[in-house]
């Protein structure tokens, strides 16, 4: 029987909560999904069940998706599990469920499977493609207006290795931009310094008058607010685009 060992309590929270990375690692990975009186197989059935009951339809239940489907749940039998769930959970669920599902068993669309899970991981829509700004971009990005009154507040979306031009705010007085990850791996990076990476939290204050550009990393999707600061005559002035082989350097 394969083993299953985890890691990503002691990576995302050892030394926040060592106890809780210590159960969620070494007891409920480690010792739980390691027990052989249930095949492996039906665990990550069971596993999906529980989570399409109590609700949960974030990275967690995509996570353990793919984790049943890369070990021999088949289309058929999970469309069978969230069905016969929804019948006691709740119609709703299932439905949740399924738009997850259908994603990570579509093989034919992995561009689609990609957009659906980035977006399946924020409170925030993904938006409309970025065609006023197309121009200005490498690749694809998606805008979503989150607030247009008192401070203007965007979620920028860019698939992967997506990234805007060279650009900077300028402003008589103020201005400038915050940038606030929501999702996804990117970087932010100014003129002459190393690029910054960005994850979920990080928060980047940008002053007006800095040279900078930001986007995704070339093997994550990556999402952020854009915060315009108020200012007196602001504007922005795009310039040239980060060459490919400037991108090639980041990982």
């Amino acid at each position: 029987m394969e083993k299953i060992v985890q890691t990503a309590g002691r990576e995302q929270l050892g030394e926040f909560a060592p106890d809780f990375a210590h159960y969620n690692d070494d007891v409920l990975f480690g010792e739980n999904w390691n027990n052989t009186d249930i095949d492996l197989k039906t665990r990550c059935i069971i596993t999906v069940v529980a989570l399409v009951a109590s609700g949960i339809t974030d990275s967690s239940l995509i996570h353990h998706l793919q984790n049943a489907k890369n070990h021999g749940v088949t289309r058929e039998e999970i469309v069978a599990a969230i069905t016969h769930t929804a019948f006691y959970a709740g119609w709703p669920k299932g439905w949740a469920a399924f738009r997850l599902a259908k994603e990570v068993w579509n093989e034919n669309a992995p561009a689609k499977d990609g957009k659906s899970a980035h977006a399946a991981e924020m409170v925030f829509p993904v938006g409309a493609p970025n065609d006023a700004f197309a121009q200005y971009f490498s690749g694809q990005s998606y805008l979503a207006p989150v607030s247009k009154e008192q401070v203007g507040i965007f979620n920028v979306t860019f698939e992967p290795a997506c990234r805007n031009n060279w650009h900077i705010h300028h402003a008589k007085s103020g201005g400038g931009q915050i940038l606030i990850c929501v999702a996804g791996r990117g970087y932010y990076q100014e003129w002459g310094k190393e690029a910054i990476e960005m994850k979920p939290g990080d928060v980047i204050n940008i002053p007006a008058g800095v040279k900078h550009w930001h986007g995704a990393a070339p093997d994550s999707w990556f999402s952020h607010l854009a915060v315009e600061v108020p200012s007196e005559e602001g504007s922005n002035e795009w310039l040239e685009p980060v060459s490919d082989e400037e991108y090639g350097k980041l990982k």
